[in-house]
């Protein structure tokens, strides 16, 4: 390799992991016109085309990297999304199959692999979600948790997919798991409040309603689902309501609603009250946010 060849991987690869995009092209493509053996350049060169959403020229890019380096599990990876974006599902699995063959009996076992098909499974769920196909999200987010379990946002998106499904053990499990995965992400304490309490076990909700305030103080939701259930059980739940002056009560319905209501119900109406509440105590003070 003569010495403009390696200026020229030099300075391609330091713009590329700087993301100066612009200028790493401008090199790389210099490269291309003295030789096209060099896989990386055109797994680069896809990416870069990628970002720009010129999917059909990043697909040959990616393609032809793969076609230099038949293991080069970051290209394999580039071209399975950029299969995903095509609608080339079919072509994506293939791809998702040959990795995980080059990996041997035991899976995908390199972190950075797991993890980004981990989270092309999570972009497919969503895109079954807003097609209506709550099964196919479930089962491509249950892909997703298999390989990434430690991930908190897929363990509470499929614990919420679950919920929404009205099952509310399985939900349950989920967002455990994600309190397990992350114990100080008050978020997760506050969803598995909200499962437990529509399973019957107000206790363990309190308890992690609580918890979650001690990671997070000025939690809102859990300091008011916890306000909801101790003035429900002490049965001062006009002298709450009054003390908050909040519209929620009405418009969710009152607090004495949920003595009568299914689990789904429960969880419907603890999300009513939490953006309502949300909306009240939200305004801006004069010195605040414009």
């Amino acid at each position: 390799m003569d010495d403009r060849l390696k200026q020229l991987l030099v300075l391609g690869r330091e713009h590329y992991e700087r993301r100066e995009y612009d200028l790493a092209e401008h090199a790389l493509r210099q490269i291309l016109e003295k030789t096209d053996r060099f896989a990386d350049v055109f797994n680069m060169l896809g990416v870069i085309l990628h970002e720009r959403g010129d999917f059909l020229a990043a697909e040959a890019h990616f393609e032809r990297a793969v076609q230099l380096n038949e293991h080069y599990t970051e290209a394999l990876l580039n071209l399975a999304v950029t299969y995903n974006d095509l609608g080339k599902y079919e072509a994506a699995r293939q791809v998702y199959s040959r990795i995980r063959r080059g990996e041997g009996d035991g899976g995908v076992l390199d972190p950075f692999a797991r993890g980004k098909i981990a989270n092309m499974h999570a972009d497919l769920a969503q895109a079954y979600a807003d097609a209506g196909c709550a099964q196919e999200a479930i089962a491509e987010l249950k892909r997703a948790v298999a390989l990434c379990p430690t991930f908190v946002d897929l363990q509470l998106r499929l614990g919420t997919m679950y919920r929404d499904a009205g099952d509310l053990p399985l939900a349950r499990e989920h967002y455990a798991a994600a309190c397990d995965a992350n114990p100080k992400y008050a978020p997760a304490r506050v969803l598995l409040g909200v499962a437990l309490h529509s399973l019957g076990a107000s206790e363990h909700a309190i308890a992690e309603w609580r918890q979650a305030l001690v990671i997070e103080p000025d939690n809102k939701t859990a300091r008011m689902y916890l306000r909801m259930v101790e003035a429900q059980r002490s049965g001062s739940t006009g002298d709450a309501v009054s003390r908050d002056s909040s519209p929620t009560i009405t418009r969710g319905g009152s607090w004495d609603a949920l003595d009568e209501a299914t689990p789904t119900e429960v969880s419907d109406l603890l999300s009513t009250m939490t953006a309502d509440a949300a909306e009240e105590t939200d305004h801006p003070a004069p010195e605040g946010k414009p």
